[in-house]
């Protein structure tokens, strides 16, 4: 987290958020903060944290999104020497380093399905048990949360468990966007320009002229905050005239007359056998699974099908299917192996 960064607007909304966030610190229950992104959810997590009766304790931070999901449960609940190929020693997961203190959990929707039942438990019942471990191990952790996911919608689709979703959002703080934080944006854009204009040495902040503050204000900014301060500061170092206000500004730091076009796609061979759509692929695992009763044959049968006609797609080059497939080629050899296919 930013240290550096500080709660900076007056709109009632936002100021709602700010006060209803210091009034649930001092409980010991879980808060989901919801917001879209750049909108300051980890400033709320961090203002959570320090008022609360458990600040001078560790504040952990654990993006969800950021790590594949086959580290996600070995990163929050940790794992024995020996759990799986590559776990050499014994590690502490995050609940174990936060013990006594606080877990911020941002893009909590991310999280597979295995480690939300995982997390249930820890909720309930304060154990978690290493990946590889027999026996749990106690731990007091405040869980903080954060996601720009419709979580209550996530659970109607079956894509979150709506016992978690029960037992986090003791409270639920929303944070309004940018948008909708009516006068900020001019504070806002006075704050991270007067930052920028010193850390460049500039002996007096000029500001902005009016036109171009009416810009500003007029922008919708999809990305909050965040991006807002990326324009102002880059609107700054690039202005050549500290005396006068600045009157250029660059919403999109990607347009220019020499922009890469997008890679057009490979055109067709005509010699190319056609692709079988992912209805044919089905339909044809299907049929050939009519007498088969359990799920995990017809998944491996349907995973047989397509990976099949990828290769008679790629005249079994196994380097180009496994590419197609978005497969490395170990994989690739890995899954011909297992379903006993022949290389042509």
């Amino acid at each position: 987290m930013e240290k550096t960064t500080h709660f900076v607007g007056q709109s009632l909304a936002f100021l709602d958020a700010v006060e209803l966030a210091g009034r649930a610190a001092e409980l010991n229950r879980p808060v989901l903060v919801i917001g879209e992104r750049g909108t300051g959810k980890e400033l709320i997590a961090e203002r959570l944290h320090h008022l609360s009766p458990r600040w001078g304790e560790p504040l952990i931070v654990m993006n969800c999104a950021a790590l594949p999901e086959t580290l996600i449960e070995a990163e929050l609940f940790g794992h024995e020497q020996g759990a799986f190929t590559g776990a050499n020693r014994a590690r502490p997961g995050r609940f174990e380093e936060a013990d006594g203190g606080t877990l911020f959990l941002d893009e909590l929707g991310t999280l597979s399905m295995a480690a939300q039942e995982r997390l249930l438990r820890v909720v309930e019942y304060g154990e978690v048990t290493r990946i590889g471990a027999s026996k749990p191990l106690r731990v007091d952790v405040r869980i903080v949360a954060a996601t720009n996911d419709d979580l209550p919608a996530a659970a109607d689709a079956g894509r979150f468990r709506p016992d978690l979703l029960d037992r986090l959002s003791f409270e639920v703080i929303t944070l309004p966007p940018l948008r909708a934080r009516e006068g900020d944006v001019p504070v806002l854009v006075d704050h991270f320009g007067r930052r920028m204009a010193a850390e460049l040495g500039w002996p007096q902040w000029p500001g902005f002229d009016a036109a171009t503050l009416a810009e500003l204000e007029a922008y919708a900014w999809p990305g909050n905050v965040r991006e807002l301060r990326n324009v102002i500061e880059r609107a700054v170092y690039r202005w050549d005239a500290p005396t006068r206000p600045i009157s250029r500004i660059t919403f999109d730091p990607f347009a220019s007359p020499w922009k890469p076009k997008p890679l057009m796609p490979r055109a067709a061979d005509p010699c190319d056998p056609p692709v079988p759509t992912a209805q044919a692929s089905a339909a044809s695992a299907a049929a050939s699974v009519d007498d088969i009763c359990d799920l995990r044959a017809a998944v491996d049968a349907y995973e047989s099908a397509i990976i099949t006609a990828a290769l008679e797609r790629y005249r079994f080059n196994q380097r180009a299917t496994a590419k197609g497939l978005g497969l490395t080629y170990d994989q690739l050899r890995h899954c011909m192996k297992k379903h006993s296919l022949s290389a042509g």
